[in-house]
């Protein structure tokens, strides 16, 4: 008897090799991927500019990286750290207007430059919802915990969030990117409630397989949500919170991503790497 619905361990069409650039951008989700791959010794850029969950901030971060345009001091907002740069996470904020863009633009270069490596892109969404600054009419990529009458929050409907990845897809093709992976996070953003997490998750996966349709040869997409909503489907595979994958699952998503995109030759050089990088994390006890 089967106890379990399994998704098929098929091959990928094409093979990540261990010299193979990676970018990934997205919900936090990307970092528990990048992060293994980063131990593995792979050449990994991920998050560097801390999570982003919608299509509309991942579009817009994709828009300064392609385009080069800088941040100014009149696109920060004043807030309980003095300067804040709404679009990312908190760390870009402080009493120093000069260095906070120093920070966001010195890190956003840095993307530009590894997207100029012609990278594989890994994009990992995590929700449709999003918050506008009711100033500017801006989608915010983090709150900074400004009041919330600083925002107003709606869900991106189907059209706009694939009119975003749509973007994003376009900016990256004309930098030289072959290939962009989406994927949707399984982390459950129970704050929206349970039906409002599923009417979000749904939208990004329809928005996603509509861009995927559009081009076919230029993206496609990996499984991750359904690897543990579909496949594992246990709470036993959740952290204690309830809305993260645990440490076993995403080992369990890494192995499956391992199986998908790596040849037998790449599998090796990652196993390499990862006993590289325990060495080098080995403190002896005196």
């Amino acid at each position: 008897m089967k106890f379990r619905t399994e998704i098929e361990r098929t091959k990928a069409p094409f093979a990540i090799e261990h010299d193979t650039p990676l970018l990934f951008l997205g919900s936090c989700f990307s970092d528990e991927i990048g992060s293994r791959l980063a131990d593995d010794g792979f050449k990994v850029l991920h998050n560097p500019m801390g999570p982003l969950y919608n299509p509309a901030s991942v579009a817009a971060c994709l828009d300064r990286v392609c385009s080069g345009s800088l941040y100014t001091t009149q696109e920060l907002a004043n807030g309980p750290r003095g300067f804040h740069c709404l679009d990312y996470c908190t760390r870009y904020s402080g009493a120093d207007a000069a260095a906070v863009l120093d920070a966001v633009n010195g890190d956003i270069a840095g993307i530009s430059e590894f997207v100029a490596l012609s990278p594989l892109v890994f994009i990992t969404l995590g929700s449709a919802y999003v918050y506008r600054i009711a100033a500017t009419g801006r989608v915010a990529g983090n709150c900074h915990k400004f009041p919330a009458d600083c925002f107003s929050r709606e869900l991106l409907t189907v059209e706009q969030a694939a009119d975003a990845l749509h973007s994003a897809v376009q900016l990256l093709s004309i930098r030289g990117v072959n290939h962009i992976v989406f994927t949707v996070s399984p982390i459950r953003h129970l704050a929206d409630g349970l039906h409002g997490n599923n009417i979000s998750k749904a939208t990004l996966l329809l928005a996603i397989d509509s861009v995927v349709e559009r081009y076919p040869g230029l993206c496609s997409y990996f499984p991750s949500y359904e690897i543990v909503l579909d496949d594992l489907r246990d709470y036993r595979f959740y952290a204690s919170d309830l809305k993260h994958p645990s440490p076993m699952a995403v080992d369990y998503i890494y192995e499956f991503f391992s199986d998908y995109y790596f040849s037998s030759k790449t599998r090796q050089a990652a196993a390499e790497g990862r006993k590289l990088t325990l060495a080098a994390r080995h403190r002896s006890i005196l």
